[in-house]
């Protein structure tokens, strides 16, 4: 049973960055693998999807998020990567990793706190 393990979260003032990482057991970042996604879920709110990558790695964001988050994945390493930039308040949440659309059991999950 494939493992999900985000990392990388924590408190950031507005405008700062952070850059979140999700380590996985199984084969499942390999090329060819699978579409992979980054999702996160504010308080009181469900669960979206704000980015994903491709088998191909062709890369989509929520329009919330576009132009400032970047999603990557590094095959060799077994690792999808968040990279953060220009947060803002509303970015608040704790974010998980999963394939798109979500076929594993989801991990704990980081929190992500932008607040001054």
């Amino acid at each position: 049973q494939v493992q999900l393990v985000e990392s990388g979260g924590g408190l950031v003032q507005p405008g700062g960055s952070l850059r979140l990482s999700c380590a996985a057991s199984g084969r499942i970042f390999s090329p060819n693998a699978m579409d992979m996604g980054w999702y996160r879920q504010a308080p009181g709110k469900g669960r979206e999807l704000v980015a994903r990558i491709s088998r191909g790695g062709l890369k989509r964001y929520a329009d919330s998020v576009k132009g400032r988050f970047t999603i990557s994945r590094v095959s060799v390493e077994n690792t999808l990567y968040l990279q953060m930039n220009g947060l803002i308040p509303e970015d608040t949440a704790v974010y998980y990793c999963n394939s798109d659309p979500p076929g594993h059991s989801w991990g704990q999950g980081t929190q992500v706190t932008v607040s001054s």
